[in-house]
């Protein structure tokens, strides 16, 4: 709010988001707003996944808007190994707030075991996602 403080009080809020080329904002979801994002500069690819499983993706490029719905599981990622993304999200929230799901899931106590039953594999399997996200 420092930066724009002409959105306090309004119930609204935004993001510029950054994509070095090949990157990804892995899969998350915001419990309290949608997302409108808009493409800057360069290309994403972006998805969603609704309330039955169902994955709708969309290539973006320069100037195209796409919008997250609240609350659902969604990524963007830029597939283009040479050049960055830029991209600005508005959200209908002054704290739309973010769940990251490897993170949330891998960066937490959750028990190995409830997580290996979870996802149907081994503790082991489990253990290794997790030293990824060791600080």
């Amino acid at each position: 709010m420092a930066e724009f403080p002409a959105l306090i009080g309004q119930s609204v809020s935004y993001a510029v988001l950054q994509f070095p080329a090949g990157s990804v904002n892995p899969p998350h979801t915001h419990p309290r707003s949608a997302e409108l994002l808009f493409v800057a500069q360069g290309a994403l690819q972006v998805g969603f996944v609704d309330t039955t499983n169902k994955l709708f993706t969309q290539n973006l490029q320069t100037g195209d808007t796409f919008v997250f719905p609240k609350g659902l599981v969604h990524f963007q990622h830029n597939a283009d190994a040479k050049n960055p993304a830029l991209a600005i999200s508005a959200f209908g929230s002054a704290n739309a707030g973010t769940v990251s799901l490897p993170n949330t899931l891998f960066n937490t106590s959750i028990d190995d075991t409830v997580l290996a039953l979870a996802f149907k594999t081994d503790v082991a399997t489990i253990q290794n996602l997790k030293k990824g996200f060791a600080s």
